[in-house]
């Protein structure tokens, strides 16, 4: 089953300002401790300071951009079960 090109740009949309509120609003900090365990690694997140967890998810939102723009070129990119 593919994703719709509408939700798969919704996703990206929604993904990005996740990050957006992790990197500049504030998200880290918050997620420091044992919040973080819910975001990223349960045993070893709470562990990481605010500029781990920013660079673990802008880490992830490359990879998550680049396969954004694969999956608007390439629909099977888009494809769940």
């Amino acid at each position: 089953m593919f994703m719709n090109l509408f939700y798969w740009v919704l996703f990206f949309a929604a993904s990005s300002v996740f990050v957006l509120w992790v990197m500049r609003w504030g998200g880290a900090e918050w997620m420091e401790g044992w919040r973080s365990l819910f975001f990223i690694d349960w045993l070893h997140a709470s562990l990481w300071n605010a500029e781990q967890i920013k660079l673990y998810f802008l880490l992830l939102w490359v990879v998550h951009a680049a396969w954004f723009v694969i999956g608007i070129f390439a629909p099977g990119a888009r494809a769940w079960s």
